[in-house]
């Protein structure tokens, strides 16, 4: 607190009042940082090369569930890393929980058939109907107009 004499005041010192704005400066640049380092790795998806395919759209739900098989054969389920095994028993509580869930499929094209088989069998025993195959358009394909 600093004193300033005056001569209009009755002990000749006025105090003055300000508020020293360089430690919330200093904190929202922190916070800036921290969230221009952090919205990258947000965003970050999973590498897999979608075999091409000249298909249409499918009209899906607006969260749809994610199965990932990648080139690797490792298995995910909405971002998170399952067992082919646990795969089935997470599916069915997920059938359980949601009322008609629709499940989208996205494979490397490098993994063997018979891995997307093991998966599909695992949808199916859920008793999921709405599954769909994730493919990347191809090159030169004609694609229908969006409504």
């Amino acid at each position: 607190m600093a004193f300033n004499p005056s001569p209009k005041s009755k002990g000749g010192r006025v105090s003055l009042s300000e508020i020293n704005v360089t430690p919330m400066v200093d904190v929202m640049l922190v916070l800036l940082i921290v969230f221009m380092v952090s919205a990258p790795l947000l965003q970050q998806g999973i590498d897999v090369k979608l075999p091409k395919a000249d298909a249409g759209n499918l009209e899906h739900d607006e969260h749809p569930v994610m199965i990932t098989v990648k080139s690797d054969r490792s298995v995910d389920l909405d971002g998170r890393s399952v067992t082919i095994e646990d795969l089935g028993t997470r599916l069915i509580a997920l059938s359980q929980q949601k009322n008609d869930p629709q499940v989208l499929v996205q494979a490397d094209q490098s993994v063997s058939y018979g891995t997307v088989a093991k998966v599909m069998a695992k949808v199916k025993k859920a008793n999921i109907r709405r599954v769909g195959l994730v493919t990347a358009p191809e090159e030169g394909a004609s694609r229908p107009a969006s409504p």
